[in-house]
């Protein structure tokens, strides 16, 4: 790997998708300075008014700095699903999770007229378990309704001594009345990146979130992957289904190990900081092999930057489903007394020039997640004409050194049976697109081995 990738592994920006990474304060200063300084003053009366008539005439006292605090919170709040305020206790637990450990349910959340909507729940934790899915709306948690608090307060009570349990109320498309799931609290250790071979010379790359070390650990992976196979992949299948997101840099890393040049994501906001374009530097970890990328409704912001620069280089077939469509930047900002601004910055674009806010990856093939009943074998053999009374003799030996030749997988590797996964049976049942992902990358690596 060239010095360049080694070094986009470790970037650290500052700048975030789905989760946040500190920057400078100083940079906040500079932008202050160069925004519009008109003050409304009437506006401000009517704030002071206000200010003056809680502290005087609410049921209860009320400190200064709460009323403050709850001002802030609600002017960010306000401007869009993803710019919060955070207290001291939140940055730092914000801060944790980009580590890939933190407590709480294991669910990416945010929140959608006035209640809990689930953007994605992570892999091998107790929401993922307990089966919450992507568009669930959380309407009460215990017995405390959700509508009225604040994305931050149902977070709060979401959160807790891990072993302890929490009932959460959800209303689900398609399902008749609300739905309740009981989830016992635990630490969440999130290991973003999982592989194994699916058969031989083809392997499986899920990244289940970005996080700083999310690269490194996908090199890893596929060097593994390699030895495995005997030192190259036939193919692979990148799996970013309800990956909600990330540290930026790692994305543009990860984008970049498939990419040779070009560009990979632009950035544009109202300052001239926001504004920032990702190149990819030369060499390619697979050597062109074929990629086929997994998407769904809960693959957001760094998967669909990932998703969106392999599709627009055609570098990969991206299948699945339309993605989530969060195409903006936040940017964390340290403020006084330890707390933080969560800030919406700029708007993030594929190196086609398309904005994803809103919008989502359109997948190259659609192909919605389906569970596949059929048996494993048919009840009988179908007849051939092998099986006819007197058929014709094929009239030349069989060659059998041209036969094809099944290879065994090393120890450890997946199925040696064709489409069948190592552990829970055909993939055809237990995981529909993939298995429709590892045709296709069949077919992709015929295609390049006609054309070379």
């Amino acid at each position: 790997m060239s010095d360049k990738k080694r070094n986009l592994l470790v970037l650290a920006i500052g700048i975030t998708l789905g989760v946040g990474i500190a920057i400078g304060a100083g940079v906040w200063a500079e932008r202050t300075e160069e925004a519009n300084t008109t003050i409304p003053l009437d506006d401000l009366r009517a704030f002071t008014e206000v200010f003056a008539k809680i502290k005087s005439d609410y049921v209860e006292p009320v400190e200064d700095k709460v009323l403050l605090e709850h001002a802030i919170s609600g002017m960010l709040s306000n401007l869009d699903p993803h710019s919060s305020y955070l207290d001291a206790e939140s940055y730092k637990e914000l801060q944790v999770g980009t580590s890939g450990e933190f407590g709480g349910l294991g669910i990416e959340v945010t929140m959608e007229n006035g209640f809990v909507k689930v953007m994605s729940p992570i892999d091998d934790t107790p929401a993922q378990k307990a089966g919450l899915r992507t568009g669930d709306i959380i309407i009460r948690l215990d017995s405390t309704p959700v509508k009225g608090l604040s994305l931050k307060d149902a977070v709060d009570i979401m959160r807790g001594k891990p072993g302890t349990d929490i009932l959460l109320t959800v209303i689900r498309e398609g399902a008749e009345k609300p739905l309740k799931f009981t989830l016992t609290r635990a630490i969440i250790k999130v290991k973003s990146v999982k592989s194994r071979s699916l058969e031989k010379g083809y392997g499986y790359l899920r990244i289940t979130q970005f996080q700083s070390h999310t690269p490194e650990n996908m090199i890893e992976a596929i060097g593994e992957l390699k030895r495995e196979n005997g030192g190259e992949l036939k193919g692979l299948v990148l799996d970013l289904r309800n990956n909600p997101g990330g540290v930026l840099s790692a994305a543009v890393s990860v984008s970049d190990a498939f990419l040779e040049s070009g560009l990979i994501v632009y950035t544009e906001g109202r300052v001239k900081d926001s504004e920032m374009k990702f190149k990819a530097t030369p060499s390619d970890v697979l050597n062109g092999s074929p990629i086929v990328v997994l998407i769904n409704a809960g693959s957001a912001s760094a998967s669909e930057i990932v998703a969106g620069a392999l599709q627009d280089h055609h570098r990969a077939v991206i299948m699945g489903e339309k993605s989530f469509g969060k195409g903006s930047v936040q940017t964390i900002v340290p403020i006084g007394t330890g707390a933080a601004l969560k800030l919406t910055t700029a708007r993030y674009y594929t190196p086609s020039g398309r904005s994803i806010q809103a919008e989502g990856i359109n997948p190259d093939i659609p192909l919605v997640n389906m569970t596949v009943a059929a048996a494993d074998t048919p009840e009988f053999e179908p007849v051939k004409e092998s099986n006819l009374t007197g058929h014709l003799e094929n009239g030349k030996e069989k060659d059998q050194a041209n036969e094809p030749k099944t290879e065994p997988l090393p120890k450890g590797g997946a199925s040696e049976t064709p489409g069948k996964d190592a552990k829970d049976g055909p993939l055809a049942k237990t995981d529909y697109q993939l298995h429709e992902a590892l045709n296709l990358l069949k077919g992709l690596n015929i295609l390049q081995k006609k054309a070379d």
